[in-house]
């Protein structure tokens, strides 16, 4: 456990999410889910924490791991063609992760997802947070698209509006 990691969370604001990720970024992000879902039978989710504490940031817990926690409390494992996908950011680490359930993962595999990783990672060093979600939310959305596209009317599974914790 790294006492440096231990003070960035410490010191990580939820008065800062929400600066980075006021009500107006918030509802172009929900648009971005809503446009892209219209495009394929996936279901995104989008959920940004702004620092960990408690018991997970004293386990050490990595982002990677707190996404996987994520994933299964807001149960975007339970989608009728398993390709549900969690777009995840731990803002006091600047990590990005993607979470897939099997059906979608199998077909993108982890460089695809780690590509787009990447990318959103890259606008947050630039300070672009919102361009860099709605950028990543495209680009799982075209994934999404090429191997789940739309049939029909299809049902909304999971909510689309961004998760604030």
């Amino acid at each position: 456990m790294s006492i440096r990691r231990i003070g960035k969370h410490l010191v990580e604001h939820r008065w800062r999410v929400r600066r980075i990720f006021p009500p107006e970024v918030l509802a172009a992000i929900e648009r971005t889910i809503k446009a892209g879902e219209a495009t394929h039978s996936g279901q995104v989710r989008f959920v940004v924490e702004g620092a960990l504490d408690g018991k997970p940031l004293f386990r050490n817990q990595s982002a990677r791991e707190r996404a996987l926690d994520v994933f299964s409390q807001l149960r975007i494992w339970d989608t009728a063609h398993n390709n549900g996908v969690l777009i995840y950011l731990l803002l006091a680490d600047r990590d990005v992760e993607i979470v897939a359930d099997r059906g979608i993962d199998v077909k993108v595999g982890a460089a695809g997802w780690e590509k787009i990783c990447k990318e959103m990672e890259t606008d947050f060093r630039a300070g672009n947070f919102a361009g860099g979600v709605i950028k990543g939310i495209q680009a799982v959305s075209k994934q999404l698209a090429a191997h789940f596209p739309k049939h029909g009317g299809g049902e909304n599974e999971l909510p689309d509006a961004p998760v604030v914790i």
